[in-house]
């Protein structure tokens, strides 16, 4: 009788549009292009429009309420093809209708299946960019990226913020005075967290590194 198979899986997520999400996961694979990861980049929309940057980028699946798509080249200019960029092997963009994230799962799940060559072998890495997959999965890590600048918090950031391993910070929370209105609601948890700072640009955080690294020589336990 056939299995699930079992992967390793990261998440990255954030608060906000534009904070950096997608170049950590590029930082990530960049970092350790050795493990030959599966990305993937999970949108929902809303009425036909775009929910990562609130504009019509035709992004919606014109007759079904998700569709996958797996990117073919580097250039294309989609975040997936980013990932590619970065060294991923293989990377994959999920759009599913605001709400129906677990309908687009099944999807996900096929799609990843199929890039299994057989039963013995053992699955690579993914590393995807979602918040919402928290209210599916448990990932072997999660780090939420914060922008203290950034007023926008999403409900789905801050149902997830307690669940991350890491929060990475892209500006200073030192000014209590210049910082958003959102930052003194969970401040104890910001506080409580671990936390690493990185502008975009910078190398990733040896503490990060570390939690990737182990997670990489663990095995695979997450199933799908």
């Amino acid at each position: 009788m056939s299995t699930a198979p079992r992967w390793r899986v990261i998440v990255v997520g954030g608060h906000t549009r534009s904070i950096g999400k997608t170049q950590l996961v590029c930082d990530i694979i960049s970092t350790f292009p050795q493990a030959n990861w599966i990305a993937g980049k999970i949108t929902q929309y809303g009425h036909g429009v775009c929910a990562q940057n609130g504009n019509n980028c035709d992004c919606a699946p014109d007759e079904h309420i998700c569709a996958i798509e797996w990117e073919a080249q580097q250039q294309s200019g989609t975040d997936s093809a980013r990932f590619l960029a970065a060294g991923a092997k293989r990377s994959f963009w999920l759009r599913t209708k605001q709400g129906f994230l677990a309908e687009g799962l099944p999807l996900m799940r096929d799609a990843l299946k199929q890039t299994l060559s057989g039963a013995a072998e053992d699955s690579p890495p993914l590393i995807l960019e979602s918040n919402s997959l928290l209210q599916f999965l448990k990932p072997s890590l999660y780090f939420a990226v914060i922008d203290p600048a950034r007023e926008d918090f999403k409900d789905s950031a801050r149902v997830a913020l307690d669940r991350a391993d890491a929060l990475v910070l892209r500006g200073s929370m030192d000014d209590p005075a210049a910082a958003p209105s959102w930052i003194k609601l969970p401040a104890n948890l910001l506080r409580t967290k671990p936390s690493v700072s990185q502008r975009e640009g910078e190398a990733l955080p040896e503490p990060l590194h570390v939690l990737i690294e182990r997670a990489l020589q663990g095995p695979p336990s997450i199933t799908l």
